[in-house]
């Protein structure tokens, strides 16, 4: 007996070495029970240390590929991970204008774990200007959050990202020098809430690209916002806690570690 199960497009960029990009969505989404189809908007050269070339496509190809999907699917959840172009940043845009009751989690992919720069302030603008506007939910880390905003207090960076629309901004703090690891949502009507979690050891690859694709997916799953973000953080410390190293580089998160041997 087969039974369908939500859909979340995923504009995500391609990782050869599997750790971060759509193959972390894919796992990610596939461990919540939704169906991930995706729209690649970048090619990369890289392993698992660090990004050597960035390749985007083109913003028609990406119109068109998710206007073809949308036309066949009904889809539950947006999940938009490395953009790589203004261009196409712009073309995403377009498309999530078209579909407004459709929940969009935003993971602002800005560097690599190496340090390799991935967007230029075009981009940024387009971010800030026009997909903040349409998001829902937004998973900056620290740094990620002090760029788009031009704030360095973490609250400060917060309230402007709401205010350029995203409506619940999760800042994560693994780049922070703190003991525990301090993820702060901030949500409508100046509610925030503090999550703290243990501080593993190694540095990962595709924790970002975790945490958001499986909020993505548990709101496809009709879970509150508040509630998602809660899983999806639990589901992502789960994930580096069984982290494996596949290279010479960052650690691996287990989207998989549920699965029995």
């Amino acid at each position: 007996m087969s039974r369908n199960r939500p859909v979340v497009v995923c504009f995500s960029g391609h990782d050869p070495s599997g750790g971060a990009g759509v193959q972390a969505d894919i796992e990610a989404i596939i461990s919540h029970q939704c169906h991930a189809a995706s729209v690649i908007t970048a090619l990369t050269e890289q392993d698992s240390r660090n990004v050597k070339k960035l390749i985007p496509q083109q913003p028609a190809d990406i119109l068109s590929q998710a206007q073809t999907l949308l036309a066949d699917f009904k889809v539950s959840a947006f999940k938009i991970g490395l953009i790589g172009d203004a261009g196409v940043a712009v073309a995403i845009a377009q498309i999530l204008r078209q579909h407004p009751a459709i929940p969009v989690v935003l993971d602002p992919v800005l560097a690599a774990g190496g340090g390799t720069a991935l967007a230029g302030q075009r981009l940024i603008d387009v971010i800030v200007g026009q997909l903040l506007p349409l998001t829902t939910l937004l998973t900056p880390n620290s740094e990620e959050a002090r760029r788009l905003s031009g704030q360095n207090d973490l609250s400060d960076c917060g309230r402007f990202l709401q205010g350029k629309g995203a409506k619940y901004v999760l800042i994560t703090g693994t780049h922070e020098s703190s003991e525990l690891v301090h993820n702060r949502l901030y949500m409508p009507d100046d509610l925030n809430e503090t999550f703290n979690w243990e501080r593993l050891p190694q540095s990962y690859h595709g924790s970002g690209c975790t945490l958001a694709s499986a909020s993505a997916a548990l709101l496809a799953q009709r879970l509150d916002v508040f509630t998602a973000v809660s899983e999806a953080q639990e589901f992502t410390w789960q994930s580096l806690a069984a982290a494996y190293r596949p290279g010479q580089g960052q650690y691996n998160p287990d989207r998989l570690f549920w699965v029995e041997a």
